[in-house]
């Protein structure tokens, strides 16, 4: 511990992934923190333009993760926070070849660096709960000792694993830091944009026909709160973060005031390219097994160990509805293109019925 810092708050953080939104609000709210003396963000890119403000009092350093070695030792670093990961793949940067890189090697050298910094004693790593993955045969909630039915089809979820593996393997490397692994459901909330909050942005929400998983959320500032006492305060493990309670799909979709379009399984690849041509962003075979399957986890262990529970699902959901009234105003062009994903939907189906009784 450096001179100044008290007991469980370290004097200096390193927080990885400044560049991306959960990242820069993690960073400057350690910054804030009185007890805390010294925030260095690090990332590849620069923060972008609206994280200048956010990012006023978080020293800030633009390396890879294989040349973080001699910085942690250098800055005699008692903490790391990390961050940069990427859940789904822009064609635009590298596809799934880059994310990879960034979420397993990125991984892999930072716990690298991590091992050969002397004085580092704390640890936290964002997982997701997209390390259970998703199958028929899954239990109604998944614990943190729940291992996976099957490997998940998703990069991001093959992607967690391997990082949760690494880490497993740093604590036995250096049983003398305390690592915490945070498995985060999906975040939502007023100020959240990611590929779910996209996704029911769309007037017209495309659903697998047949099927209304159960899903569970996690308010973004409650994220915030949760990694904030994870690196003030010491609790050594792997812990489910997510609001109290479920919705299901057609709740969500009805809460928000958009239409649900059943298409079958295969079809919801069509569904997520007419998305993508609309402007409501990606989402790729975690998101979809996730709209199949749905997952919920428990989190008793985090409401016991960090005495926190984070509003509930159907809160943080409504949080995000509320900032989002307006609505989307669709073109005519639009509007057509939604109505033939319907017509293509049943056409599906009808196809499906006769081949059955065939």
């Amino acid at each position: 511990m450096t001179p100044g810092s008290t007991p469980g708050a370290p004097g200096v953080v390193v927080v990885t992934g400044v560049g991306r939104y959960l990242g820069a609000h993690v960073a400057a709210r350690l910054a804030a923190d009185p007890r805390i003396e010294r925030v260095i963000g690090v990332d590849v890119p620069e923060p972008g333009a609206e994280f200048t403000d956010l990012l006023d009092r978080v020293e800030r350093v633009r390396v890879d993760p294989g040349s973080l070695g001699g910085l942690l030792a250098d800055l005699d670093v008692d903490a790391v926070v990390h961050l940069a990961l990427v859940s789904s793949p822009d064609p635009q940067h590298g596809g799934r070849s880059a994310m990879k890189d960034q979420n397993v090697i990125g991984t892999m050298q930072l716990l690298a660096a991590c091992q050969r910094a002397p004085r580092l004693r704390k640890l936290v790593v964002r997982s997701s709960t997209a390390a259970y993955g998703v199958s028929f045969r899954d239990p109604a909630v998944f614990t943190e000792e729940t291992e996976p039915r099957e490997v998940p089809r998703g990069g991001f979820g093959r992607d967690i694993l391997d990082l949760e593996g690494y880490v497993r393997g740093f604590r036995r490397r250096r049983p003398d830091v305390t690592a915490t692994v945070l498995r985060f459901a999906p975040f939502i909330g007023s100020n959240a944009d990611t590929t779910l909050t996209r996704y029911f942005a769309q007037p017209f929400v495309p659903t697998v026909f047949g099927r209304d998983p159960r899903l569970q959320f996690l308010h973004f500032d409650d994220a915030l709160e949760v990694l904030h006492r994870s690196i003030v305060e010491d609790h050594p493990g792997t812990y489910n973060v997510a609001g109290p309670g479920v919705l299901s799909l057609s709740q969500a979709i009805r809460r928000a005031g958009r239409v649900a379009v059943p298409v079958l399984e295969p079809g919801l690849s069509g569904a997520a390219a007419l998305a993508r041509n609309m402007g409501f962003g990606r989402y790729g075979l975690d998101q979809v097994d996730l709209f199949v399957h749905g997952r919920v986890v428990d989190t008793t262990r985090l409401e016991q160990e960090y005495g926190f529970t984070p509003r509930s699902t159907a809160a943080a959901f409504d949080d995000f509805i509320r900032a989002h009234h307006g609505g989307v105003v669709l073109s005519r062009s639009q509007l057509a293109a939604a109505e033939q994903l319907v017509l293509d939907g049943i056409r599906q189906v009808r196809s499906a019925v006769r081949e059955r009784s065939s």
